[in-house]
């Protein structure tokens, strides 16, 4: 909706091809847009798969910007194909966001949502806070609490009203999940709540246990690579320098949290974070802001006058 929207408020047409693996919402956009009366030929709904479908919107010679939201891997080949054609291209892509808790904010408080914010449909978001760092001197207090506060996470079925974590989306992404698991145990990293295999009782479903590792350095995969599960890491620092390098010490960056009971001091941090958004003291998703990664979390911008700017070119007349 933010691509559509901004899309047709700059008045352009739109092909939406949305993933393969979750299309429903886009041919519920479609029928939304049939009984509205939009014209015929103004918003297009084409499925398929990346590899077909995707490259052969990127490649058309037709189509004159593509914004695409994915995994980092596939933003790039966008990227590749698009350039044969030299039209623009806006990438909203992966992250590996950390989540900065300062010595004076309040533990008990913060580190439970801190916890929340990693396993926001069941960690499938691509702004997931999934590097919680707390001070050195305040660690294994930060440990336990997090680990508390995955413990009391319950498992069900999406159906089922309530407030849980549903599976993930398909058998390969569970996979992958558990392969990164396997790797933070192998790699050294403590697992404090969680771990591999399914939870209890659900044995059908691509079900993850919420995960919690300690004793993670951040040059180790598991706070490296984006994994799209329900698993935190925990990492210590020891000072706000400190804390703002191992925040900037990743490929990504697209978003970010910081806590303290000094809100100036939260700011003054928040500045120094080389991501596109970062939320202080808790503060609350604005789909009015710009959304959009630095480095290799893209390009481009979504959400109010910036999302519209993005498709939209410059003329001059000269006169």
């Amino acid at each position: 909706m933010c691509k559509v929207g901004a899309a047709l408020a700059a008045g352009c047409t739109v092909v939406l091809k949305p993933s393969e693996v979750a299309p429903l919402n886009a041919w519920l956009l479609a029928e939304v847009v049939d009984e509205v009366g939009l014209p015929a030929g103004v918003f297009n709904l084409v499925s398929g798969t990346g590899p077909e479908v995707g490259e052969a919107i990127a490649a058309h010679p037709g189509i004159d910007m593509v914004s695409f939201t994915g995994s980092t891997r596939a933003g790039k080949r966008v990227a590749e194909v698009a350039a044969a054609t030299v039209k623009k291209v806006a990438l909203e892509l992966g992250g590996k966001s950390a989540n900065v808790i300062l010595d004076d904010a309040d533990f008990a408080k913060v580190v439970p949502r801190g916890v929340s914010a990693c396993y926001l449909n069941s960690g499938q978001t691509c702004t997931a806070l999934t590097r919680m760092l707390v001070p050195s001197s305040r660690y294994e207090e930060a440990v336990e609490l997090a680990a508390a506060a995955a413990e009391n996470f319950k498992v069900d079925d999406p159906m089922v009203e309530g407030n849980h974590l549903g599976p993930l989306i398909s058998d390969a992404q569970w996979n992958r999940v558990q392969g990164y698991i396997a790797k933070g145990v192998d790699e050294g990293a403590r697992v404090v709540a969680g771990g591999l295999g399914k939870p209890e009782g659900r044995d059908v479903g691509y079900y993850v246990k919420p995960t919690v590792f300690a004793d993670v350095s951040n040059d180790m995969t598991i706070a490296q690579e984006e994994i799209f599960g329900p698993v935190l890491v925990v990492i210590p620092y020891e000072d706000d320098d400190d804390a703002v390098r191992i925040a900037n010490d990743t490929v990504y960056g697209l978003a970010g949290g910081v806590w303290s009971g000094d809100l100036e001091r939260a700011k003054g941090v928040a500045r120094r974070m080389r991501t596109g958004q970062v939320d202080v003291n808790g503060g609350r998703f604005n789909i009015q802001a710009p959304f959009g990664g630095y480095k290799q979390s893209g390009i481009g911008r979504e959400n109010g006058p910036f999302g519209i700017e993005e498709f939209l070119t410059v003329k001059s007349l000269q006169l």
